[in-house]
């Protein structure tokens, strides 16, 4: 028997995949992709989404960046290259803020497009889908969820009959 990665189930509507995707997720289903044209309004909710790594990496990325900046002021003005000019103290905190403000908020943006790509394994060059001809609509109108058979609650025969209950217009198995 060839090896897949799961089942393709195609849905008309997108209100018709979220209530999929939260009925499977409330069966024990936890490796559930969907697929969709644009964002739909409620799909994180049915997969029971949290976001906790984006505001974490953004603070962590942003506090570093600060210090390490304002660390490197102090370094190169304290340390390196001691000079007073106008009877200015060495380690004039008051200069050293702004520039500390300013890369603390790039490292924070530039840490939560990192954490966001991680999160979303992006970029994401393959996947087994591709390999199916219909999942080409998911550009244009297409809803599509994707249940692997690494899932511990997937059976073949139950993982159909339960997407054709919850009224998937096609399924299609996705070779590995």
């Amino acid at each position: 028997m060839a090896k897949r990665y799961g089942l393709l189930a195609r849905f008309d509507t997108a209100d018709a995949l979220v209530a999929a995707v939260k009925a499977m997720h409330q069966a024990g289903y936890r490796a559930l992709e969907p697929c969709t044209p644009y964002p739909v309004a409620g799909l994180p909710e049915a997969l029971g989404f949290t976001s906790r790594w984006v505001p974490v990496m953004a603070l962590a990325a942003a506090i570093m960046g600060a210090v390490g900046i304002y660390f490197l002021q102090w370094y190169s003005s304290v340390v390196s290259y001691p000079f007073v000019v106008g009877g200015k103290p060495l380690h004039s905190w008051p200069a050293f803020l702004i520039p500390a403000f300013v890369i603390g908020l790039l490292s924070a943006v530039v840490g939560s497009v990192v954490a966001m790509l991680f999160g979303n394994r992006l970029p994401r060059p393959y996947h087994p889908a591709f390999h199916v001809a219909e999942f080409d609509r998911v550009t244009s109108d297409g809803f599509f969820l994707i249940v692997a058979a690494s899932d511990p609650c997937f059976d073949d025969s139950r993982t159909a009959a339960r997407l054709r209950e919850l009224a998937a217009a096609n399924i299609v198995e996705v070779p590995a």
